[in-house]
């Protein structure tokens, strides 16, 4: 059975179609409404073997915070869609990604209780017309909807947009880890207490 969601969402401030497959081959298709977050989410597909279709309408004449926030809250229930009831999987996932002068960790536990620790300082605030602040925010959203743990920490960075691109190809790349099948469990239900939650 494939492991996939689609999600779309509408409000008052966005319209939002995501579609995520987690056993893919790293192709995307991003139209977020804002090109460097574009350019993170497929990063985050590209790395994370993720095929990942998103379109994004929003009240970006406000500012890009509404799109972000939102995007994050449909991928988080598109991965938690298509894990279903976790079975086999291996749940966590670590990965340490440089990126020239940058050097990103990212840790996950696929545990059903969302917690995000965001230990990023950035250089600069923005990166064209990209507010930093809105990938802590996006972080956020995607592990309430998701529902599970991520610890990310910039170890080192000097140039913001090297230091961002480290953390998404890392977050792809551990979320990858902690979605794969594991051979030796593949039926079972990662956890003593028999269920994700």
């Amino acid at each position: 059975m494939a492991r996939k969601a689609l999600i779309k969402r509408k409000t008052r401030e966005t319209d939002i179609s995501c579609e995520l497959g987690i056993d893919g081959a790293g192709v995307s298709s991003i139209k977020s409404g804002n090109a460097f977050m574009d350019h993170m989410l497929t990063l985050f597909a590209k790395h994370g073997l993720f095929d990942c279709a998103i379109t994004c309408a929003g009240d970006t004449d406000v500012d890009f915070h509404h799109s972000a926030e939102d995007i994050g809250i449909c991928m988080g229930q598109a991965l938690r869609q298509a894990l279903a009831n976790h079975a086999g999987i291996v749940r966590f996932g670590t990965s340490y990604v440089p990126m020239d002068e940058s050097l990103a960790r990212v840790c996950i536990d696929l545990s059903g209780r969302p917690n995000l620790v965001y230990n990023v300082e950035l250089s600069t605030t923005n990166v064209n017309d990209f507010e930093c602040d809105l990938a802590h925010d996006f972080f956020k959203a995607f592990i309430d909807h998701g529902m599970f743990t991520l610890h990310i920490d910039l170890l080192r960075g000097r140039n913001s947009h090297h230091s961002l691109e480290a953390v998404f190809k890392a977050f792809g790349r551990a979320l990858s880890q902690a979605c794969a099948i594991n051979p030796k469990a593949s039926s079972d239900i990662p956890s003593s207490k028999g269920t994700i939650s």
